[in-house]
């Protein structure tokens, strides 16, 4: 019999699905990109590329890598939905499309014969996943990764942020809704359309901090003295020993006594302890006491 993790590699639970994308950018290539490893058809209609660029996607210009990789397997074709010739194109993709995706601005879906009313009395089984901004009325105005994260209140400073958290949740999200879509599909016969949002996708990253778990006084947020980032001799320690089983494990691997993982006390013993000790040592260590605990360099 196979292994759980073959029947988990098999599973393709879009085969026989075919996703048409007209998204430029991260979300709708990121959302594509997953619906093709769950096994769908997947199909990207393009404007074709300016001269001398190898796409009209602006991802192809500043990181070819990123483009690549979020293309694999996809079939990319090339139409200027503003012509009569593009709209052809588009529209032999759609009469054997199951799921359409998007990324415009409401307006500009209207201006391409491509709202929702106009779609479904056109192609009935099709449904539509609309990746936008924010919801609503809110969907035409501008906003990227960037604002979604302020509005969530996931900038505490003028850090950027280490990646794009609301595009790439919103791409979890949008392929999430490729399967709502199918599934609602099935049971009634009719596409639907499925509105995402990325300040939303922003807001349920953000949730942990809404309810304190993440804020200074939060016990994933640093007020756990088993769950921060120390300095050590070398460079810095990422301990996560939250659960009173490894946090039992953490005092006795460095000596603290005192049971209450919150005390200012604790936190500094717990400091000075790592402080000497170096990244070679702390893996060994942690292996021993089996320790959820990650090295990194200064």
């Amino acid at each position: 019999m196979p292994t759980p993790a073959a029947d988990t590699a098999a599973f393709a639970p879009l085969a026989g699905v075919r996703v048409l994308s007209l998204a430029l950018n991260l979300p709708g290539p990121a959302a594509l990109m997953r619906c093709q490893r769950m096994g769908a058809t997947c199909v990207k209609l393009e404007p074709p590329p300016p001269e001398g660029a190898s796409s009209a996607d602006p991802m192809g210009s500043y990181n070819p890598l990123a483009y690549a990789m979020l293309h694999e397997g996809v079939e990319v074709v090339h139409g200027n939905l503003k012509s009569d010739d593009g709209q052809a194109v588009l529209h032999q993709q759609m009469a054997q499309t199951d799921v359409l995706l998007t990324s415009f601005r409401p307006s500009a879906l209207t201006k391409l014969g491509l709202d929702w009313d106009a779609l479904h009395a056109r192609y009935p089984r099709l449904s539509l996943v609309a990746i936008v901004g924010a919801p609503g009325e809110r969907a035409e105005q501008p906003g990227h990764d960037l604002t979604y994260l302020a509005e969530a209140g996931l900038l505490a400073d003028t850090t950027m942020p280490p990646t794009l958290f609301a595009d790439m949740g919103g791409a979890m999200m949008a392929s999430e809704a490729v399967l709502q879509a199918l599934l609602q599909r099935h049971a009634s016969g009719a596409g639907v359309r499925v509105e995402v949002a990325l300040n939303a996708a922003a807001e349920w990253l953000a949730l942990p901090r809404s309810w304190g778990l993440t804020m200074p006084d939060g016990a994933v947020g640093g007020a756990h003295a088993g769950y921060r980032i120390y300095p050590c001799a070398d460079g810095r320690v990422v301990v996560a020993a939250l659960e009173p089983h490894f946090a039992a494990g953490l005092r006795e691997m460095t000596g603290v006594q005192t049971t209450d993982m919150f005390a200012p006390a604790v936190h500094e013993e717990i400091a000075l302890w790592f402080a000497t000790a170096t990244r070679a040592q702390l893996d060994s260590i942690a292996a021993e006491y089996d320790l959820p605990l990650y090295t990194l360099p200064g």
